[in-house]
């Protein structure tokens, strides 16, 4: 039996959050057992009073396989943590959300990804500069990352569709709720194959404004950096770039005309020390992004010493610490460490931050083969 309907009925569980869920699964064996966990366990675990009696109050009332059949029926589909293809990246910020709904799909390319955001109320400057960088990141295999809001955010996902690339849009309420309306169109355009519309509301959870600075903590933990082309002084945009510097992702800004209250937030950030952009080359260069389409469609180089190959035969898609690899190949720490660098320089794995690394694509068969070998199977 599927353990989904568990983490959908914590979803629509007012008071806990991804802080109180990862408490949960810490002290139960499973989200199945912690959602029957009783009143003097949660008290037990920090819970407040208003939280327990929300729980309570829901596994009463909540029929959690009618609930789950209604996002099904909706074509929406749940990625939880325990998901294998939960967005590794995201994984990774302080307060990952513990289910994303989603519709479309989130693919092993999109980890290549960068955000780029800005106000509603662009200037011609603004939809020009975003539509040249979203083509200069899409010819490079780059997936972007954007809010669906009017302005800047439109012209993003829009370039990138037109382009044939992938976009994928963070929303600040549920699927079935898409705003602005006027973008709902697009919504169904990104989600048809081109890439996903997401979001860690439930159905019929509307746009508030309390949502979008949650909502913003995703664009930014979906992406490797935040791009901020236009944006005035209290922009939700700026909210993204906060959350992108506690995240350690990069952050990028478009400088604009200084009498332009559109300009306001990007220079100001640019003071503050936020990367200069007038090329697309500058975010590439940065995020080391140039030719992303080209590394996954032509064989990189392979491994060549034995400790290339006892790393490479460790490491997928998913990151995996440095320490682990020490432990796991038997090699010191700072063997791994160098020749993981190296290897990086070769093309063949890529640093996710925090000292995590995974392959920059997937493993040749043929090699998988002789890697196998080498491992006596």
């Amino acid at each position: 039996m599927s353990d989904k309907k568990f983490w959908l009925g914590f979803n629509l569980v007012k008071g806990i959050g991804p802080a109180k869920m990862q408490a949960l699964l810490d002290a139960f064996d499973g989200v199945e057992a912690a959602w029957m966990a009783s009143e003097p366990q949660l008290k037990k675990l920090g819970f407040d009073q208003r939280a327990i009696n929300n729980l309570l109050e829901a596994r009463t009332t909540l029929n959690l396989q009618a609930s789950l059949e209604q996002v099904e029926g909706a074509g929406i589909h749940l990625l939880t943590w325990d998901d294998p293809a939960y967005p590794s990246y995201l994984r990774e910020i302080p307060t990952p959300p513990p289910v994303l709904y989603l519709k479309g799909d989130i693919r092993e390319v999109d980890r290549f990804a960068v955000a780029v955001v800005g106000t509603r109320r662009l200037t011609s400057y603004g939809r020009q500069v975003t539509r040249d960088l979203v083509t200069g990141l899409v010819k490079n295999g780059v997936t972007i990352v954007s809010g669906l809001a009017r302005g800047i955010d439109a012209i993003a996902h829009k370039t990138a569709l037109e382009l044939d690339g992938r976009t994928l849009a963070v929303l600040g309420s549920g699927l079935d709720c898409v705003y602005p309306t006027e973008n709902r169109a697009l919504a169904q355009q990104i989600a048809a194959g081109k890439g996903a519309v997401i979001s860690e509301y439930g159905l019929g959870v509307q746009p508030e404004a309390k949502n979008f600075p949650p909502r913003n903590r995703i664009i930014s933990g979906l992406s490797l950096g935040v791009v901020v082309v236009e944006a005035g002084e209290q922009s939700g945009a700026l909210i993204t770039t906060k959350f992108a510097v506690e995240q350690d992702r990069e952050v990028f800004a478009v400088p604009g005309n200084v009498t332009s209250p559109a300009s306001l937030g990007p220079n100001r950030l640019i003071q503050q020390g936020a990367k200069l952009v007038t090329s697309v080359e500058d975010i590439l260069e940065e995020l080391n992004l140039q030719m992303v389409a080209e590394h996954t469609a032509v064989q990189l180089a392979l491994p060549e010493t034995t400790e290339e190959v006892a790393l490479y035969a460790q490491l997928t898609a998913q990151p995996v610490h440095v320490d682990d690899l020490s432990r796991s190949t038997g090699l010191p720490s700072h063997v791994v460490s160098s020749t993981l660098t190296l290897m990086e320089l070769k093309g063949m794995v890529q640093q996710v931050g925090g000292m995590n690394y995974v392959l920059s694509r997937e493993p040749d068969p043929i090699y998988e083969l002789d890697l196998n070998k080498e491992k006596g199977d």
